[in-house]
């Protein structure tokens, strides 16, 4: 099932700056068949639904291996049943 999504992804005790950990997370979306599109909030995401809550599961599992103690991440996650969700066809 095809779905679009915005992850925002929080590592908390980090510090002030967290371009490294946030690097990271884009870097994990990057291996996987998405459509993605940073901002300064999140990251958007398109493809396939297991995919996406399987990228959310890599992305914590891997901070947390790589010495991140706390991650929020907020997940707004969108499927459809008369069409399929695009990035593309979210955009005003």
């Amino acid at each position: 099932m095809k779905a679009t999504a915005e992850i925002q992804v929080i590592p908390i005790g980090s510090g002030v700056s967290v371009r490294k950990e946030i690097t990271r997370v884009v870097k994990i979306l990057n291996t996987y068949d998405f459509i993605i599109e940073a901002h300064a909030s999140g990251t958007d995401v398109e493809g396939e639904l297991a995919q996406i809550l399987a990228a959310v599961e890599e992305i914590h599992n891997t901070l947390h291996h790589e010495g991140i103690i706390r991650l929020v991440s907020y997940l707004k996650l969108e499927t459809r049943s008369d069409k399929i969700p695009t990035l593309k066809g979210k955009r005003i």
